[in-house]
């Protein structure tokens, strides 16, 4: 892919991601679960790679957090989903381990990264506990819309190189 090409996908799902966040959202313990921020990062990952599925994920939790809609849990969860999601779709070429990887890096690592992050941060004193319930809901559920989107484009043919 083009670097012009590349940089244009990559705003593409970094606009996706922040209007479609911004549009279903759910509360989640002490979290708010966006979908569809998981739904892009799996998307991201498969159709771009690891590094470049982390910078959408960077710029999607940076204008949530800009435009008021977002947390700062947004940067450790959705990046370590993202690059994951890329690592293990590149090593095992199968969408469904993108979605596992998305739902691993930010159900599990993300959570436990959010810990200290949120104490330095936020000033929050919550455990690990207390952050992975959401973590996973929010990630599971955008996961499986990502695979399902994959699916369908695989299915009809939108395009190439899937």
């Amino acid at each position: 892919m083009n670097r012009t090409r590349l940089l244009t996908t990559m705003a593409l799902f970094v606009a996706i991601g922040t209007m479609g966040s911004h549009l279903l959202w759910f509360p989640a313990g002490v979290a708010k679960a966006y979908p569809v921020q998981h739904a892009v990062n799996v998307l991201a990952a498969v159709t771009l790679g690891p590094l470049p599925a982390v910078g959408v994920a960077f710029m999607i939790g940076l204008l949530r957090n800009l435009l008021g809609f977002g947390t700062l849990l947004a940067f450790p969860g959705g990046m370590i989903g993202a690059f994951l999601a890329g690592v293990l779709y590149l090593k095992f070429g199968r969408k469904i381990w993108a979605a596992v990887g998305e739902v691993v890096g930010t159900g599990v690592f993300g959570a436990l990264f959010a810990v200290p992050f949120a104490k330095v941060l936020m000033g929050s004193t919550a455990g690990a506990f207390f952050f992975v319930p959401p973590f996973l809901v929010s990630s599971f559920t955008g996961a499986a819309i990502g695979w399902m989107i994959l699916a369908k484009v695989k299915e009809k043919n939108l395009v190439q190189n899937m």
